[in-house]
């Protein structure tokens, strides 16, 4: 069975160091509930992050 990603929402913040943490904590606290975050950083601008909302 094929397991789909759907991007609920997405946003693009200032980057920063401690982002990460904050991803992974809600990764880790939401996965239940059938929800799954990102951060990348943006391509077209080296100051921002993309921070993305999945729904799985």
């Amino acid at each position: 069975m094929e397991q789909k990603v759907k991007p609920i929402s997405t946003v693009k913040i200032r980057k920063s160091d401690d982002m990460y943490k904050v991803v992974d904590s809600l990764n880790r606290t939401l996965k239940d509930r059938d929800l799954m975050f990102g951060l990348s950083y943006d391509q077209n601008d080296k100051d921002r992050m993309v921070f993305t909302i999945y729904e799985t």
